[in-house]
């Protein structure tokens, strides 16, 4: 089964950036939508320590777990075990989570999902509408570096319907290592690069989770794409087909005004890099994952000769953004 298999729902109206500066409303719709067959939200769902099934193998944070099948009958309760505690950052409600996963049905102790043979982590937000409500409730509080374990009722599953080899009576276990968790005050944490093109904007090497400075030169602005580190991260290069996690901040070359920014709305940006203007889409390819990059992008490779919102025609806009994660 595809990743897809713990989401609830598709996008609903992805944002692309031809949308900065419109209407603050427009901004917010990177939401997740509620799939017509998803059961109702679960806001007060009780969590108790078990039953669990054993992990017989791969019992180390990050390796592939083997879990034995589950014993008698499970609980009709939300049944979350720490197995390994880390010391990382607690996860909250909202909050975007990257973490290796396995599955399996209760009764069976058959795997319907794993992310572990993919070698490709999952970054999930864990909202109401985007995940199942097993793991949105699960991982509240428990933080990056740990293995979780849970036992997830179909009331807080897929409910009485199921979904593909899940029937709507399956309780699913699942065995989850939280690598990393980002909210709106995430920063990139790259090697401060150097910025000693006095052309060139300075960006702020903060990371705090506060929107970075974007000081401007009073000279002419350059006529191509600039793309340069200010903090340079060790993760995966950036494919032009990703879906990027961001915190980014845009203003105008001329004047330096702001134009948007996720920073302001305390809420990051998930892109498909391919909806996003040319100067993205050019300037991000190759960059590396826990990186903070400065973009110059030219009028012909941002909204050329039409205004968008705040932002005037043939303007040339500079912005900092930060690659959190690959979605």
């Amino acid at each position: 089964m595809r990743r897809r298999s713990l989401l609830l729902a598709v996008p609903a109206g992805l944002l692309t950036l031809s949308a900065c500066g419109d209407d603050k409303s427009d901004q917010k719709k990177d939401q997740v939508g509620e799939s017509p067959s998803a059961p109702q939200p679960s806001s007060s769902a009780k969590v108790v320590d078990g039953p669990l099934p054993a992990i017989t193998a791969g019992t180390k944070f990050g390796e592939k777990p083997t879990v034995a099948k589950g014993s008698g009958r499970p609980s009709s309760d939300l049944a979350v075990k720490t197995v390994v505690a880390g010391s990382g950052t607690a996860v909250a409600e909202g909050d975007y989570v990257r973490a290796h996963y396995l599955g399996q049905i209760w009764d069976t102790a058959k795997v319907f999902d794993n992310s572990y043979d993919r070698k490709q982590p999952l970054v999930i937000q864990l909202q109401q509408g985007a995940v199942i409500d097993g793991w949105r409730v699960g991982l509240a509080g428990r933080k990056a570096g740990s293995r979780v374990e849970m036992a997830v009722p179909p009331a807080l599953g897929y409910g009485s319907e199921g979904r593909g080899d899940i029937k709507g009576t399956d309780t699913m276990v699942f065995v989850i290592d939280i690598e990393e968790t980002f909210n709106g005050k995430s920063s990139a944490k790259g090697k401060e690069v150097p910025q000693d093109d006095a052309a060139l904007p300075k960006v702020g090497t903060n990371t705090d989770g506060k929107a970075p400075t974007v000081t401007v030169p009073k000279t002419a602005a350059p006529k191509k794409l600039v793309a340069e580190y200010v903090l340079e991260g060790d993760g995966e290069e950036v494919q032009a087909t990703d879906k990027l996690l961001l915190q980014y901040k845009g203003v105008l070359w001329n004047g330096g005004k702001e134009f948007d920014s996720s920073y302001s709305r305390q809420q990051l940006a998930a892109f498909p890099l391919q909806q996003l203007i040319k100067g993205w889409q050019e300037g991000l390819a190759g960059k590396k994952v826990g990186s903070r990059v400065m973009l110059v992008v030219p009028p012909d490779l941002g909204y050329g000769a039409e205004a968008s919102g705040e932002i005037p025609a043939n303007s040339t806009l500079v912005f900092t953004l930060d690659i959190l994660a690959k979605m």
